[in-house]
């Protein structure tokens, strides 16, 4: 691989790492497989420390291509747990179990969750990385203060239910850009009238990239590693 010229890596990032935590370990690999100071690596699209799945990560010269990777519809699997909600919409935050919550049956879940299909109007979360007046959300939120982001158009392909059982949903989303699948739990709970929240999240594609091809971080490295050395090679990599 010519990873100067440009590759993409599909990565299958695990629970608990930030998008940046996969960035920083291949630039790393990179860096010395090279025996240079900079190289350029990104992310086309984070995806939060308490998901896992695909991760399009960008090198060289193929950075520049990272709108365009970031455009591209999103597939998820995950659970939403019913019943019970958070302050931001996942298990970042304590459980608040909702009293008296009252479940629907199948019938009702499908019926409801199809309510969500096309274009609509999402409220990203209150704690998250979007910026209001030059400020992230999420830094709002933990100062208490009050407001509340503005909602977006968004697209969902298909929203349907892998199993359901003891108040947990498993589900599989195809959604566009700007999707945040924790707001759509939480939604999804409101209008249930028993809350919600996003309990585990996976994403399995990006456009035509599955997880399936995809290689953990510490198997890159170790990729990266078995290249042909091009230690002392003096080549300006910040493109």
């Amino acid at each position: 691989m010519d990873y100067r010229a440009g590759e993409t890596l599909l990565v299958d990032k695990d629970l608990g790492w930030t998008s940046f935590d996969v960035v920083n370990k291949l630039r790393y690999a990179l860096k010395a497989l090279y025996g240079v100071k900079k190289f350029k690596v990104g992310h086309a699209g984070t995806l939060d420390p308490l998901a896992s799945g695909l991760l399009l990560i960008c090198t060289g010269k193929k950075t520049k291509e990272i709108d365009g990777f970031t455009g591209l519809d999103k597939e998820y699997t995950g659970t939403i747990s019913l019943g019970a909600t958070t302050e931001t919409y996942d298990l970042e935050s304590e459980v608040q179990h909702v009293a008296d919550a009252q479940v629907p049956d199948l019938n009702a879940l499908k019926e409801s969750m199809s309510g969500f299909v096309g274009s609509i109007q999402q409220t990203p979360p209150r704690y998250s990385a979007k910026r209001i007046n030059g400020q992230k959300s999420y830094e709002r939120a933990r100062k208490g203060e009050q407001f509340q982001p503005k909602s977006v158009e968004i697209r969902i392909n298909s929203f349907e239910i892998v199993a359901f059982k003891e108040k947990n949903l498993d589900f599989i989303l195809s959604c566009s850009k700007g999707t945040y699948v924790r707001s759509l739990a939480h939604d999804l709970g409101e209008k249930l009238g028993c809350g919600g929240h996003l309990s585990a999240l996976r994403r399995t594609a990006i456009g035509s990239f599955r997880v399936e091809e995809s290689m953990s971080v510490e198997d890159w490295v170790e990729t990266i590693k078995k290249s042909p050395s091009h230690a002392g090679n003096n080549v300006d990599l910040n493109l």
